[in-house]
């Protein structure tokens, strides 16, 4: 299995159960070497990590060479690398932001998706497999006033997952979506607004923010056998919102 962004967060805690589970897992991650290593070390079985920006082809593509020449089979991909700016208005956004979210949150996934195919897909001469795409609650709910440019790439990733179910679903590859809420991760902290989860936990209906393992338990449950008659449905991981 090969779960982008995986050095932290909610990539982190699919990487640590999807081994627990079995897999052997490559760790695809950006920039953080000492988080990824880390992360080896707490993978109950086999893995390794991939330094790649996942915006980039020829850096996909080197990715995916490198797993191939490693594990030698791909069977599940988790995309979950994405990037979130700090809180803006539309008619604040740059075309430098806008680029930095679409390359990460659009782009990435779909060169994965497509790499991902090329391996899986029994048109190809593959066994078949499952992809996960990490979208978010955003994408239903717009984010109006914080970051519309973030909701509308996951709204992106939320296409590609009916569309690419639609076109694979006869080649052995299952596609699914997670749209987790407001989770417990650094990625609030990381576009600039550490404290917007202690903020906006009251207009959570459950009362709490969600654990990163909350939507590992989906992710995982998705790419396994138990989920075989599901394809292009989506799990609202979001405490009710």
């Amino acid at each position: 299995m090969l779960v982008t962004g995986a050095s932290r967060g909610i990539g982190a805690a699919v990487a640590r159960l999807a081994s627990s589970a079995g897999y052997a897992v490559a760790v695809g991650y950006h920039s953080d070497d000492a988080a990824a290593e880390k992360l080896l070390a707490e993978l109950a079985g086999p893995g390794a990590a991939f330094k790649a920006d996942v915006g980039s082809e020829a850096a996909v593509e080197r990715m995916f060479t490198e797993i191939d020449n490693q594990f030698g089979r791909l069977d599940a991909l988790v995309n979950n690398a994405g990037l979130l700016e700090g809180g803006s208005r539309v008619d604040q956004i740059d075309e430098r932001r806008l680029r930095r979210v679409l390359d990460a949150n659009v782009v990435g996934p779909f060169l994965c998706a497509r790499e991902a195919v090329r391996r899986m897909s029994t048109a190809h001469g593959g066994n078949g497999g499952a992809i996960v795409n990490v979208s978010s609650a955003a994408s239903r709910l717009g984010s109006a006033g914080e970051y519309v440019d973030y909701a509308a790439s996951k709204g992106a990733l939320d296409t590609l997952t009916i569309g690419l179910s639609l076109e694979v679903a006869g080649e052995g590859i299952r596609v699914n979506a997670v749209r987790p809420g407001f989770i417990k991760t650094d990625i609030h902290a990381r576009g600039g607004d550490p404290e917007r989860l202690a903020r906006l936990t009251p207009a959570i209906p459950l009362g709490r923010p969600g654990e990163p393992e909350e939507v590992a338990e989906a992710v995982v449950w998705l790419l396994s056998a138990k989920a075989s008659y599901v394809t292009g449905s989506f799990i609202d991981i979001a405490g009710g919102r």
